[in-house]
């Protein structure tokens, strides 16, 4: 399907349909299922300076039109995905980008300079939602100027393309797009989950173990598409766009809206091979609005 293939921050794509972090795990746990080389990308779970266990069960709960989630980052550390993980992904050709988090920019920084060490990564994802526990607790995804400090820090550590994944549990997108875009970013993939509560009201207790959690699925898509028009009009650099894509013609909105690609997350959980089904039917999509390629679609959104 060469009408899919994109180049994005210098890679280049068999398609724009990548496997979101945190939804498919490592990657390798798919290889039986799909064939990882047909993916557009795949971004890791989470990877942290130390190992994480994660949060109390339950950690996931089925909403009417999506899903919550308080898993808590679980991760296995940098250093035991380097060890255990990474060399078996390198028997594929298709792009792995590490997602990277911490508590604190050290944190990031060790993560990073760990990775740099090796080969088979393409590319870093930073998840910004995570509060700085040395700044007394300020999210990094809610204070542009922390969120710039950070960017700015891990910027000389690599040359390989840096995306910031974006938080939508913000006022306004648009300062934290531009201070990424300032500090170094290559790339922006939006969004992460929305917090929500849901409640057992036999109990009167939260159904997530960790009381609230990220919702996530074909619920926030609305939302997800705003946020990603908005960020993709405030900078010059590429969007990803995720958040409820299950289909071609979801993957094919996102594009209008501003994105150069696309991510699928929780619509692994419907079907594992999701993000192959999603960039077959956006080829289907592309020869119905007889376009050529993917970057014909990106930012035509026509409003009144």
């Amino acid at each position: 399907m060469p009408e899919l293939a994109v180049s994005l921050c210098g890679l280049n794509l068999r398609n724009p349909v990548l496997a979101a972090s945190g939804t498919f795990g490592y990657g390798i746990e798919f290889e039986k299922i799909l064939d990882l080389n047909q993916l557009g990308a795949l971004v890791t779970k989470g990877l942290s300076r130390q190992p994480i266990a994660g949060n109390p069960a339950p950690r996931l709960w089925h909403t009417e039109a999506g899903m919550m989630n308080s898993v808590g980052l679980q991760n296995v550390g940098v250093r035991a995905f380097i060890a255990d993980k990474l060399p078996k992904l390198r028997q594929y050709t298709v792009p792995v980008i590490a997602n990277v988090f911490g508590y604190a920019i050290e944190d990031y920084l060790e993560v990073v300079r760990a990775l740099e060490d090796t080969e088979g990564i393409a590319a870093y994802e930073l998840n910004v939602s995570c509060p700085n526990t040395k700044e007394g607790g300020i999210f990094f995804s809610s204070d542009p100027a922390l969120l710039a400090t950070l960017i700015a820090q891990v910027r000389p550590l690599t040359k390989r393309p840096l995306i910031v994944k974006l938080s939508p549990n913000v006022a306004k997108i648009d300062p934290f797009a531009k201070a990424s875009e300032e500090s170094g970013a290559d790339a922006l993939s939006l969004v992460n989950t929305f917090i929500g509560l849901a409640i057992d009201i036999e109990t009167r207790k939260p159904r997530i173990g960790a009381g609230f959690g990220g919702l996530s699925g074909p619920a926030i898509k609305p939302l997800a598409l705003r946020l990603v028009y908005e960020a993709s009009r405030a900078v010059k650099i590429p969007v990803i766009g995720l958040g409820g894509i299950v289909t071609g013609e979801d993957a094919a909105e996102f594009l209008i809206a501003g994105a150069s690609a696309v991510q699928v997350g929780t619509g692994t959980f419907l079907r594992p091979d999701a993000p192959l089904q999603v960039a077959k039917q956006l080829a289907k999509v592309l020869r119905k609005l007889r376009v050529s390629s993917v970057a014909e679609l990106t930012g035509t959104v026509k409003f009144p």
